[in-house]
């Protein structure tokens, strides 16, 4: 298909309703409110959503609650099989997926479609853990326990709400639901405004799984409305992606309740003498500027041991201004456009109040495309830990680069940061990656490599204000299950 001519809904070979799934029915009419989603390189409308009711976030609550136990009873075999199956229906729409992903979210094609390929990883790798997550043997048979033995079995916690991001509609999804679906726990979903198709597209391919009506479904609704799926104490656990400022108060009102929270950052990347840096600054410089930055694990700060800071600012600067900004639908492009008008006027503000603040401007720091929201990938340099582009999390296509003047002073600049997601450590010396795996306060360190790696089957979470808990498809089921001891 020619990415040229998928403009509009009506273009996919993949049906998209424009109503929400609730307990096993496409329900169309909603608060009499809707929400608009629009082509973000082009501005066409794609879809006018119905905002869900609270009537009906109470309907699917109830339904996720009924679901509960013939979901818990499913054995092992069968939830495998059911992911497996989704797996084969994901595959078979993957061009489809990719092209409303790269509609919908503005996300590079080619970057849109890797994400649909680890969708399908994911879902795989929940197929497979479903048939190993188990228990274990506990040793009791001492003391007061002599003579006896004793075992944990893993059981599903009960109805899930998940809330996921615009970035990454489809995987970021699929690392809630397919653990959830693979313990067993229904599933209430929330996908953020920006882009929810995908999430609708995905409702359609569950539905032909032979699951419970209330197993899955998917409302598009208003901030008071997801609050009350939030609050509700039906639900059994909140698994929230997305920004540090609403995840912690969704935390503060969600009761008794397990919660997960995978948020922001500002991940940094150390640079030491002994780096390959033509390679670290091709690897950098796609870390920091992929989808126009729009990654909670983009590269944002770069500390550079001084002794090639120089030699490397001049190779990372190259590497810069060879991206190729534009069209998503384009496959040479990897800075498209910014998710909203909004985002695109903040970044803009940002780097300018770095630069009347005394930050230099090594390449960017201008808007390319106005008209549809691109702005240029940006690097700068002088810059102070006061600066919003330092010190918060900028999603987008802005990075800085700053001099260190000894190993140990550039991972204490990257642990001076609220946040602590994942960081990367450029350095063929062991000493350095030991020193770094002791001292970094984050939830992963990359070796050679940005932080922007990942696997979907490894732990993946933050710590202080990047979030609580961990993904990955194990990691994921353990949060969503309890383990119940038996001694006999």
């Amino acid at each position: 298909m020619d990415d040229r001519q998928v403009s509009t809904l009506r273009d996919l070979p993949l049906q998209v309703h424009r109503a929400n799934r609730i307990n096993g029915r496409w329900e169309k009419q909603g608060d009499g409110t809707f929400n608009t989603v629009l082509h973000k390189y082009t501005g066409e409308v794609l879809a006018e959503l119905p905002h869900a009711s609270a009537a009906q976030m109470d309907k699917a609550i109830g339904a996720a609650r009924d679901a509960t136990r013939p979901m818990a009873q499913f054995s092992a075999g069968d939830r495998s099989r059911a992911l497996e199956r989704l797996a084969v229906l994901i595959e078979t729409n993957k061009d489809a997926l990719a092209r409303l992903i790269m509609m919908e979210a503005g996300k590079p094609i080619t970057y849109a479609e890797g994400e649909v390929a680890r969708a399908i990883t994911t879902t795989k790798l929940a197929a497979a853990e479903a048939l190993r997550h188990a228990g274990e043997v506990v040793v009791v048979d001492h003391d007061a326990g002599k003579g006896r033995q004793a075992f944990t079995r893993r059981y599903p916690i009960g109805p899930v709400a998940c809330i996921t991001p615009f970035n990454f509609p489809l995987n970021l999804v699929m690392h809630k639901v397919a653990p959830a679906l693979a313990a067993g726990c229904p599933v209430v979903l929330k996908p953020a405004p920006q882009a929810p198709l995908t999430a609708l597209a995905l409702g359609q391919l569950i539905a032909e799984l032979d699951l419970p009506d209330g197993a899955f479904q998917v409302l598009v609704c208003g901030n008071d409305v997801a609050e009350h799926l939030v609050k509700d104490e039906r639900m059994s656990m909140l698994s929230f992606t997305g920004s540090d400022k609403v995840g912690w108060h969704l935390k503060a009102i969600c009761g008794k309740k397990r919660v997960a929270l995978e948020l922001g950052g500002n991940a940094a990347v150390v640079v030491d003498e002994s780096a390959e840096l033509a390679t670290t600054a091709r690897l950098i410089a796609r870390g920091a500027y992929l989808y126009a930055g729009q990654i909670c694990i983009s590269t944002q700060r770069i500390f550079v041991a001084s002794s090639v800071f120089d030699r490397f600012q001049d190779l990372l600067v190259k590497e810069i201004a060879a991206l190729r900004s534009g069209d998503p639908a384009d496959p040479q492009v990897s800075n498209g456009p910014l998710i909203d008008h909004g985002h695109f006027e903040r970044i803009g503000t940002w780097v300018q109040e770095a630069i009347d603040g005394g930050a230099e401007v090594r390449i960017g720091a201008r808007p390319l495309d106005p008209d549809h929201h691109i702005y240029a990938p940006t690097l700068l340099s002088g810059t102070t830990d006061h600066m919003k582009v330092n010190s918060e999390e900028v999603f987008g296509p802005v990075a800085i680069l700053e001099r260190s003047n000894s190993y140990s002073e550039a991972l204490d600049r990257v642990n001076d940061s609220r946040f602590g997601l994942q960081a990367g450590v450029f350095t063929n010396d062991l000493a350095h990656v030991k020193e770094a795996h002791e001292k970094l306060c984050v939830g992963g360190i990359m070796i050679n490599d940005v932080p922007g790696f990942r696997v979907d089957g490894m732990p993946y979470g933050g710590v202080k204000d990047s979030g609580l808990g961990r993904e990955g498809v194990r990691y994921a089921m353990a949060e969503m299950t309890e383990p119940r001891l038996l001694v006999y």
